[in-house]
């Protein structure tokens, strides 16, 4: 949503994918998972 800052995790995760894709790959995976789970932590639960 517009106006929202990412977590703390989301920026940890960013900068984690980032230096992944400068090095060549390396740990390219575990970045990637790692962005993934904490944007999903971020999405606001509706319902429950």
């Amino acid at each position: 949503m517009p106006g929202e800052h990412p977590s703390h995790l989301q920026r940890a995760a960013s900068r984690a994918q980032s230096k992944a894709d400068r090095g060549g790959g390396q740990g390219k995976e575990a970045a990637s998972k790692a962005q993934s789970d904490a944007d999903r932590a971020a999405v606001p639960k509706h319902g429950l």
